[in-house]
């Protein structure tokens, strides 16, 4: 099998489906297919000869692409006892007033997340900020999952009641 023919065959699908599922520029999505092509590389030996290469190289991409997207948002995102750090991440294209009203949004954000009881804020922090799956907090909690979707639901509605004067 001959790695550069099939890949410049796809080339043009891979930049697509990257540029599509990331919505990012070029430097990254150039980025992002050489890890799709070192993936694709490394696990050559994975891939069964009597399915479509095209179907594996696109499933490859969408993985890598879905990857990029879950570290970035964590990158972005902090616990509510990081406070200092999280009032501190801020738009660089604002205006003093714009960072303050921002900084006093997130100060009433994350005193509602302290507000709430001990098992809404752990479900909230879990799901919402380190985007954990309701599987995964179910296991980690010792509860269903129809606890975990209970509880997120209910802490939920009681933050909208709490930050109704934010929206």
């Amino acid at each position: 099998m001959n790695f550069r023919e099939i890949f410049n065959k796809d080339k043009q699908k891979i930049k697509n489906i990257i540029r599509l599922v990331t919505k990012e520029n070029t430097d990254v999505c150039e980025d992002l297919e050489q890890e799709v092509y070192l993936k694709a590389f490394k696990n050559r030996d994975k891939y069964k000869e009597n399915g479509k290469f095209s179907n594996w190289i696109t499933t490859i991409t969408y993985n890598v692409s879905r990857d990029y997207l879950k570290s970035a948002r964590k990158k972005n995102e902090t616990l509510p006892g990081d406070e200092m750090l999280f009032l501190n991440t801020r738009d660089k294209k604002a205006n003093p007033e714009e960072r303050l009203l921002q900084k006093e949004r997130q100060k009433i954000i994350l005193n509602a997340i302290e507000s709430l009881n001990k098992k809404h804020r752990e479900v909230v922090i879990l799901y919402e900020i380190q985007n954990i799956s309701y599987e995964n907090i179910a296991k980690k909690l010792n509860c269903p999952v129809g606890t975990v979707k209970s509880r997120i639901y209910n802490a939920k509605k009681e933050l909208s009641y709490i930050l109704k004067d934010l929206m």
